[in-house]
């Protein structure tokens, strides 16, 4: 039986001693000091709980019914040394926890740009951060390089002991972003922006994924994450221009809808400000972006009038898709006059597209502000009465 015992215990450590704990072994700073703030913190509550766990045993031996040689005190219920031990060293670890804890998380903001490339290695002021633009695209993970022009779909890469300065999106449901050997896991949410320092330390060949669940791809939002000298990344950047292609909207507007187990692509050329178009939700001509109509908003608003600048979502589009439980009714189309919508329609990415917005009713700019009450003049009735219906 013993043999048995010692037998199972043996595979157990060894099947153990096979996992690849990349959080206790990371390859770069952040993690790692990441990773000490966890066995810190771990340490310092066992320091209670292992001798709790080891009296627990000690006396349910020691006072057992079978030992006669055990003292025997029933009317025993107070001590004031006893007292003083189980309160006061409780309170000792949950200060020491708290003070590490808000070091840590001060200290390891993710928002905070980095100090050190590693322990006893401040940053380099003359060396700039490598801005990674990430868009989460379901299912997939959109990589822009606005340095060097260039973009990957599930492929991403950075020079060993440089700062990167992630900047992160989402087109549709909220994902989280999560290098384990790089750095802590942040979301990447519609509409909004979060942020992410790390740096990579050591080359190698690590893995990224989402730790958030969000939808049917989800378990193969997967990306390979190259840590690589700086020759070597350069390399790789050149290697990407050769591959040829470009990410401009059409590209971008086929590459967001939904696909699952994407394999990694390259784009040798991005359209500017792209990653501006994904976040503020206007990568669509025709669909104003977010920031503009916070503008608009902060200005006053256009009031009712500008109802009829609300255009119906055209079915099959990417903006039809974009709601989680079910697609949107209307987008704002532009706030213009007739003639600068005829011009717009004109460029040369409007003019590759098949138009759906109707400019007629764009009559937004320079239309007077209603009352704060809708029926308090006729001549608001008047405008009430002929309002168009959605769509026309």
């Amino acid at each position: 039986m013993k043999l048995t015992r010692l037998t199972v215990l043996l595979c157990l450590a060894l099947a153990l001693s096979g996992c690849n704990l990349v959080v206790l072994a990371p390859a770069g700073d952040v993690a790692a000091q990441q990773r000490d703030l966890v066995v810190v913190s771990t340490l310092l509550m066992l320091l209670i709980i292992v001798p709790v766990m080891a009296l627990t045993v000690f006396f349910a031996w020691r006072y057992r019914a079978g030992n006669r040689e055990a003292r025997y005190e029933p009317d025993w219920d107070h001590s004031t040394h006893l007292e003083l031990v189980i309160w006061a060293v409780p309170l000792l670890i949950i200060i020491c926890l708290g003070a590490v804890t808000w070091m840590g998380t001060h200290l390891l903001d993710p928002y905070r740009p980095l100090g050190r490339v590693s322990e006893g290695r401040p940053v380099d002021r003359q060396v700039e951060p490598l801005v990674v633009e990430v868009a989460a695209l379901d299912w997939k993970w959109l990589f822009i390089y606005p340095e060097y022009g260039i973009a990957t779909v599930n492929e991403m890469a950075a020079p060993v002991d440089r700062p990167i300065r992630f900047r992160l999106t989402s087109t549709s449901v909220m994902n989280s972003f999560y290098i384990p050997a790089l750095a802590g896991q942040i979301y990447a949410m519609p509409g909004m922006e979060t942020t992410l320092h790390g740096v990579i330390n050591k080359p190698g060949e690590y893995v990224g994924f989402s730790a958030n669940y969000s939808g049917d791809g989800f378990s193969g939002m997967r990306f390979a994450f190259h840590g690589q000298s700086q020759a070597d990344f350069d390399a790789w950047v050149g290697a990407v221009r050769q591959a040829g292609g470009s990410l401009d909207r059409t590209a971008y507007l086929d590459l967001a809808k939904p696909s699952e187990n994407e394999a990694a692509r390259r784009y040798a050329s991005v359209e500017p400000n792209l990653f501006r178009l994904i976040r503020d939700r206007c990568a669509e001509p025709g669909r104003m972006c977010m920031d503009e109509m916070m503008s608009i908003d902060a200005a006053g608003g256009l009031g009712i009038d500008g109802i009829v600048l609300l255009q119906p979502v055209e079915e099959g589009r990417p903006s039809a898709l974009s709601a989680f439980f079910g697609r949107q009714s209307t987008l704002v189309a532009s706030i213009c006059t007739a003639e600068e919508a005829a011009a717009a329609a004109a460029t040369t990415w409007s003019a590759s597209l098949r138009p759906f917005v109707d400019p007629k009713p764009l009559l937004g700019a320079g239309l007077p502000r209603p009352s704060m009450n809708p029926f308090a003049s006729p001549q608001v009735d008047a405008r009430l009465d002929r309002r168009q219906p959605f769509g026309t």
